[in-house]
């Protein structure tokens, strides 16, 4: 009888302790995977945010690449036929020797170990191996990123003193400018060196109440161009034929408007990678919601520069002049990029609007100087830059207007030294200047070998 009743009862316990460590055991192993789960979801987050900061330096940098490519066709369109190859040719090629001199010394003297003080050390960049790359983005996406801002530097040199500059003496600037110039004044401010937040600058606070701010470039990037631009054409001189006696200016306009235009809009385009990923980062709701900010200013500012520049164009001269419209949505870009964050929309409007029509009194204010700039990039590079550099207090109360002069001056005295001894010295050296010969002729023939449009043969437009 009692074994019958423990038969009986056998398979009821059986399944009760069947169905006890169905219950138990995943609830130990859900304790255990909860125990894990901050680990794992910190991991993720890391992970997250390396990944996003360094898509957001590669794609603004592919797209600030873009942009030799609208500083190419914008200089072509506005010189004249003759000379159209030379200046694809030059675009071309300093956008290759700015990529291998920033690698070469150009990157570390401009970050590594400035300290505070006035530049890095001098040797090639290091990439690390993706497995052991330090940091919340990847070494190779900053690298790429900060190499074509240099090149762009380069390119606003090249079309100034387009038309009546040897190919090789303009590459040995820009090898010198790449290389050296543009990353000591860089240090200065976004290698950590003396102009930089944090470094040892309390003279500048006690002075100016503020450090120099620069979010993405107008002073370190368009007026050290600029700069160097208008110390080439003061040493250059104008085009052959430009001005005459009596203060008379011979008119050469470009080859192809359109072409112009199309440069035009490919830098607008670019410049959401050029402001937008100088916020460094995107891998947190506030970064994306900054970037996305300045994506909104930047196009605003850019805008009400163009509408500015052709407003004061029709009002000053009666009629609309395309090339000062183009430079001045060129000029708005400029201008705000010192500070797009900050801004509220209306305040970009405005900012943008005044270099918009900065342009249009500079140019013909270059020309009476008998200052000789074929695209008009002193007018939007320098003089807009420093602009939105200065205007950079309007909006940002961690900046001051004497800090911000501070800082434009001492990049504008370096860069202005440094680019007089190298020009002085390859003028007296190599020389900088075809003859008049080959500068009639155009510098398609003359340096090249090669013209851009051959089917127009001699004629009007040999001038």
């Amino acid at each position: 009888m009692n074994r019958r009743l423990l038969d009986r009862l056998a398979l009821p316990c059986l399944a009760a302790l069947v169905l006890s460590l169905v219950t138990i055991l995943p609830s130990h192993a859900q304790d255990t995977a909860t125990a894990a789960a901050p680990a794992a979801s910190t991991e993720a987050a890391v992970s997250t945010q390396y990944i996003l900061n360094t898509l957001l330096f590669l794609i603004g940098g592919f797209l600030v690449m873009w942009m030799a490519a609208g500083f190419a066709m914008l200089e072509a369109g506005l010189v004249r036929t003759k000379n159209v190859a030379m200046q694809c040719t030059k675009n071309v090629a300093l956008f290759s020797f700015a990529g291998i001199m920033y690698w070469a010394v150009g990157y570390n003297l401009m970050y590594d170990g400035v300290a505070g003080g006035f530049m890095g050390s001098f040797g090639p960049k290091v990439i690390p191996d993706p497995a052991s790359d330090p940091g919340t983005y990847s070494a190779g996406s900053d690298w790429f990123f900060q190499m074509v801002f240099c090149a762009t530097t380069a390119s606003i040199v090249s079309g100034t003193l387009a038309e009546r500059i040897k190919l090789w003496p303009f590459l040995i600037f820009v090898i010198v400018l790449t290389g050296f110039i543009y990353p000591i004044q860089g240090a200065w401010k976004w290698g950590a060196g003396w102009l930089a937040s944090g470094a040892d600058t309390s003279w500048i606070k006690t002075v100016a109440g503020a450090e120099f701010q620069d979010f993405a470039g107008s002073t370190l990037v368009h007026s050290v161009g600029g700069w160097a631009a208008l110390v080439g054409a003061l040493l250059l001189g104008a085009r052959h034929g430009k001005y005459g006696p009596g203060g008379s200016i011979t008119p050469m306009p470009g080859s192809n408007i359109p072409l112009a235009t199309l440069g035009m809009f490919i830098l607008w385009l670019g410049w959401f990678g050029f402001n937008g990923g100088s916020q460094l980062a995107m891998g947190t709701i506030s970064d994306a919601s900054s970037v996305s900010r300045i994506f909104v200013n930047t196009n605003l500012a850019a805008a009400a520069g163009a509408i500015a520049a052709l407003i004061t164009n029709q009002i000053v001269y009666g009629k609309i002049d395309i090339t000062m419209v183009l430079n001045g949505a060129l000029a708005g870009l400029v201008s705000i990029t010192a500070e797009p964050l900050t801004p509220d929309p209306l305040w970009s409007i405005i900012i943008g609007g005044i270099g918009g029509a900065l342009v249009v009194f500079v140019v013909p204010l270059l020309d009476k100087m008998r200052i000789d700039d074929v695209v008009g990039a002193i007018p939007v590079h320098l003089v807009c830059g420093i602009w939105g550099t200065m205007a950079v207090p309007l909006t940002n109360s961690s900046a001051s207007f004497l800090g911000q002069a501070i800082g434009v001056t001492a990049i504008g005295l370096f860069v202005v030294l440094t680019s007089l001894v190298v020009w002085a010295i390859l003028k007296a050296t190599v020389g900088l200047r075809p003859s008049l010969e080959d500068e009639i002729a155009g510098l398609d023939k003359a340096e090249i070998g090669l013209e851009a449009y051959p089917e127009f043969g001699v004629g009007s437009q040999r001038i």
